[in-house]
């Protein structure tokens, strides 16, 4: 049990660390189109998440493997009962890499205008799949003993919809937060501006959401069952507010943090509210994929642990250091001095 219930916790802070790394990506990628008004703007945007974005979809990978050798019943039926958002997020994240690395190869503005679009498309679609498809696991799939009774257009609920939104509109709001840290002069004072104008929609859905889990879901059960546990959702209010403020007082990194805090803590509020399931079922519970009914063997997951104590630590610092290396403000009139993107 020990191991179940530590693997389920590795799974929840390897989909946490994607979303907080990756959710600036995707929000950069949504948004250039929008905040940069010359070319040497838009070279500067992706400049921000160029030297990262390939490093930080190494978490969605871990986290999917994990899945894979961990709970590989759950595994197995997530991939075949949200099969095509699933294909679609995958598609959708090979456009937005091709789209970064290529833009730069070919100086015609049509090709250009095509990468941003091509960039925009594959930020926006994941942000969104990815609400969606955890919105349905929060919620629960209609499945039984005789599999999932649902298409692609189930997945389509007001619930789905509503946890799609909320993962656009907090990408957004962290992607506009990091290119008020990471850029200079107009496009730095843009982004914060943007970061300001997108904070009440994403607080508006965020109250929506909060009020809509209740009746949509059986997460508030464990927080129920052990009050203590608020204390999570609780901090990701108060982290979502100091964003705010602190972004009003022109401290710009420390509401990066804040946001980070936030997509870290409603992450964590989900998967505390799931635990021990890893896909409910909404017809009947005792048809849901749990850690004890879906995992691999006590060896093969004490196998997993040795290994992600080794190597995790090692990713982490190669990722603090690339951070490091990459850790000045990008100029816009620079920028377009470059070649890479």
């Amino acid at each position: 049990m020990a191991l179940q219930i530590t693997w389920f916790v590795l799974w929840g802070v390897l989909w946490t660390v994607y979303f907080v790394l990756d959710g600036f990506d995707l929000g950069v990628g949504m948004l250039q189109r929008f905040i940069a008004r010359d070319e040497g703007e838009r070279r500067a945007a992706l400049s921000s998440i160029g030297p990262f974005w390939d490093g930080n979809e190494v978490w969605l990978v871990t986290a999917g493997g994990a899945t894979f050798a961990a709970f590989p019943t759950a595994y197995a039926l997530m991939f075949s009962y949200l099969y095509t958002a699933l294909l679609l997020i995958l598609f959708s994240l090979i456009i937005r890499g091709v789209a970064v690395e290529l833009r730069g190869k070919e100086e015609a503005p049509a090709w250009r205008a095509g990468c941003d679009n091509a960039l925009l498309i594959g930020s926006f679609l994941p942000a969104l799949l990815f609400g969606v498809a955890f919105g349905n696991i929060f919620r629960g799939l209609p499945m039984d003993a005789a599999g999932f009774h649902g298409s692609v257009l189930t997945l389509l609920n007001p619930y789905g919809l509503l946890t799609g939104i909320l993962f656009v509109l907090l990408f957004l709001f962290h992607g506009a937060l990091w290119l008020a840290v990471k850029t200079s002069g107009k496009l730095g004072a843009r982004s914060a501006a943007w970061a300001r104008a997108l904070w009440p929609p994403l607080a508006w859905v965020a109250l929506c959401f909060l009020a809509a889990t209740k009746p949509s879901t059986r997460l508030y059960a464990n927080f129920y069952a052990a009050p203590g546990l608020l204390l999570v959702p609780i901090l990701a209010v108060t982290a979502l507010a100091g964003a705010r403020r602190l972004l009003d007082k022109g401290a710009a990194f420390k509401a990066f943090l804040c946001s980070c805090a936030v997509i870290a803590l409603v992450t964590a509020t989900g998967f505390i509210g799931l635990f021990p399931n890893l896909i409910p079922s909404s017809l009947d519970p005792a048809f849901s994929l749990t850690i004890y009914n879906s995992c691999s063997s006590p060896y093969t997951l004490g196998v997993m642990t040795v290994v992600a104590l080794v190597f995790i630590p090692v990713v982490i610092a190669y990722q603090l250091w690339s951070f490091y290396v990459f850790r000045k403000k990008l100029d816009p009139a620079e920028a377009l001095k470059e070649e890479a993107y």
